[in-house]
């Protein structure tokens, strides 16, 4: 123990992975493009092939996307970035001044996450979650001044909901690469662009990365840094401190997760899933697979919701807990047709109220049962009784495969969780039926909150 009683110095903390910014600037070579001649990207035995899976689903594509397809990733094989880019290494969600305390220990009850440490800069702080070096980190930004405007607040407030939380949001992915410089010199020659180091400083993001501009199909953006699989995850930000009021609500948040029996039945990320314009739908798919290593699993016509959902997954590692799988989900029509086809449009209506942005986090559940029940049921009925909405009940059975739900959307962040379980040997990603029942409960919800919103103005 180190500092006030009941503190741990970070080199006690059981998941401290975080070195504090005197010790960044040992480490931060891993990090930092390298332009060492004899990193040649043509030393390779094999090349990967980012085609050979079959396609699954029932949704129609344009010749034009199928075009395109095959040829951004025959072109990133050849070139090597499908090699260099690997699996998600973190997470980055922003919230409004004054709320991580409660998002972390929100996080902390519903998912395998653990605060791990507190990286302290000018204008924000930013919460390090990690359940293993296997997974994801989940950083969280609080905003600490609600005057501060910039990039990612402006995303928000020319949409109605999202202008309510002007700061909060999911910001996006950031991929593990093994040569950060040829990854980065690459893209830029496919026309991606990036912030230069002097914006990533002003910004307040970890200055060992390459991040991407938001895309204007998703409003997410993807950043890159290289770490050796061997080595620990270094977040080149600020001052590493571990604040005392987050660490008591985590440690009372996993003091209930354990006592409920909720620790060793959920699981990390399934998947994330964004949503973006109809019109939005093909770019946005092609434009992920350009940025990452993922491919194309295929996409699903959600005829009755007026949606389609659109699935990219690792071309590296078929277990999602380590890179989680991609969504993308668009209505089929634009909104301004809605009158004409006589269908509900959630989809499309979740984007014009909050943006194109991540919709909601889906975390696996252990399969099997506790006290009689399938595990979803046990956690959920936990989770409630601890005071958290869920917008439907659980849907799905044994016998589809599957069982999936819906959390209302959190007040700090506007995410949605999602829970799912995967029974026995079922080997697909979803079914169609679960997939229309949640999109419509969480479109009740969304109206909801349109009508509060507007009741405000």
């Amino acid at each position: 123990m180190c500092g006030r009683r009941g503190r741990l110095c970070h080199k006690e903390h059981p998941l401290y992975h975080v070195w504090p910014t005197s010790l960044h600037r040992c480490h931060m070579t891993h990090a930092t493009p390298c332009s060492n001649p004899n990193n040649k990207l043509l030393h390779r035995v094999k090349m990967t092939n980012s085609l050979i899976y079959p396609k699954q689903g029932d949704k129609a594509n344009s010749p034009w996307f199928e075009e395109f397809l095959v040829k951004l990733l025959e072109d990133r094989d050849r070139i090597g970035l499908t090699d260099m880019i690997r699996e998600i290494d973190a997470l980055m969600i922003t919230v409004e001044p004054g709320c991580s305390v409660a998002y972390v220990s929100e996080l902390a009850l519903m998912t395998p996450y653990h605060y791990l440490v507190t990286l302290e800069s000018e204008s924000h702080w930013t919460h390090i979650l990690r359940v293993d070096m296997n997974s994801p980190d989940v950083l969280v930004r609080e905003v600490r001044d609600s005057s501060k405007h910039g990039i990612f607040r402006s995303l928000n407030e020319v949409y109605p909901i999202g202008a309510h939380k002007p700061n909060s949001r999911y910001m996006g992915e950031i991929f593990r690469v093994t040569n950060l410089h040829d990854v980065v010199e690459l893209q830029k020659a496919r026309e991606i662009r990036f912030f230069n180091q002097d914006q990533i400083r002003k910004l307040e993001l970890p200055g060992n990365m390459a991040l991407v501009k938001p895309s204007p199909y998703t409003h997410n953006i993807v950043g890159y840094w290289e770490r050796p699989l061997d080595e620990l995850r270094v977040y080149a930000l600020g001052n590493s401190v571990i604040r005392d009021d987050v660490n008591v609500g985590y440690l009372q948040a996993k003091e209930t997760q354990k006592a409920l029996g909720l620790d060793q039945l959920i699981l990390p990320i399934d998947h994330l899933a964004t949503r973006i314009y109809s019109q939005n739908r093909e770019a946005a798919i092609l434009e992920y697979l350009t940025l990452s290593s993922y491919y194309y699993w295929g996409s699903y016509d959600i005829a009755n919701q007026n949606s389609s959902t659109n699935v990219t997954k690792s071309i590296h590692y078929a277990d999602e807990s380590v890179s989680p799988a991609k969504v993308f989900t668009a209505a089929n029509h634009p909104y301004f047709v809605n009158h004409l086809v006589g269908l509900p449009s959630p989809t499309e209506s979740f984007v014009r109220n909050y943006g194109p942005r991540l919709h909601h986090i889906a975390l696996s559940v252990a399969d099997g049962e506790t006290h009689g029940v399938a595990n979803i049921d046990y956690v959920v009925d936990a989770i409630k009784a601890k005071g958290k909405d869920f917008l439907l009940d659980v849907i799905g059975s044994r016998e589809e495969g599957l069982k999936q739900i819906f959390s209302s959307a959190s007040e700090h962040s506007s995410l949605i969780v999602e829970y799912v379980q995967r029974f026995g040997d079922f080997d697909g990603f979803f079914t169609k039926q679960n997939v229309a029942g949640l999109t419509e409960a969480a479109g009740v919800e969304e109206n909801l909150r349109l009508l509060q919103a507007e009741s405000t103005i």
